[in-house]
């Protein structure tokens, strides 16, 4: 065999798979280039977000890395949902967000048991039935909505309807008792 039918011979080996991989797809393009084929606005919204990353401090700026990671390792349906989520909140008017924002603050900032205690809560309300969980929902818009004053008043009916439940349960009991110590009586009368 020539030199030049052995190169010719190589050549096919090695270049034919890349060309038959060049053919039925595409070759993945670099970020850059995905960042140039982005309309301007875009290539504009993400260089400002680059900015403020920028600007956080190295621990947010690490923190973000790792959720970054986290969302990688993520399987495939459970990482759709998460990006699902993001996509309803980007799309939110910017005071609903605002809003959704502050509460994680708020959220984020208490103590890790009282964080607990009200995931746990949230946990009960989406196992709830549909009617129930509908109906919590209801009084929580509700309660957001009233001013300090009537959150005390209702809390005061709460804990009114509570000790009128407790002291009804208590007679109940107690009449349970005597019927019982009745009954007794009568069998030892016998």
């Amino acid at each position: 065999m020539s030199r030049a039918a052995g190169l010719a011979l190589l050549a096919a080996v090695v270049v034919a798979p890349g060309l038959a991989r060049a053919q039925t797809a595409p070759p993945p393009q670099s970020a850059e280039e995905r960042f140039r084929n982005l309309p301007p606005e875009k290539q504009e919204e993400l260089r400002k977000r680059f900015r403020e990353l920028q600007q956080l401090p190295p621990e947010e700026r690490q923190k973000l890395r790792q959720n970054l990671d986290r969302l990688n390792r993520m399987p495939p349906s459970e990482r759709a949902q998460v990006e699902d989520n993001f996509r309803r909140f980007r799309d939110m008017p910017p005071e609903e967000r605002q809003q959704i924002l502050e509460r994680w603050r708020k959220f984020r900032d208490l103590p890790p048991e009282r964080r607990a205690q009200l995931r746990e809560q949230f946990f009960r309300v989406l196992r709830a039935d549909p009617a129930r969980r509908k109906q919590i929902l209801e009084n929580m818009r509700r309660w957001e909505q009233m001013t300090p004053d009537e959150r005390e008043q209702a809390r005061e009916r709460f804990r009114e309807r509570q000790e009128e439940r407790r002291m009804r349960r208590e007679e109940r009991r107690e009449k349970k008792e005597q019927r019982r110590e009745k009954r007794i009586e009568r069998l030892h009368s016998r």
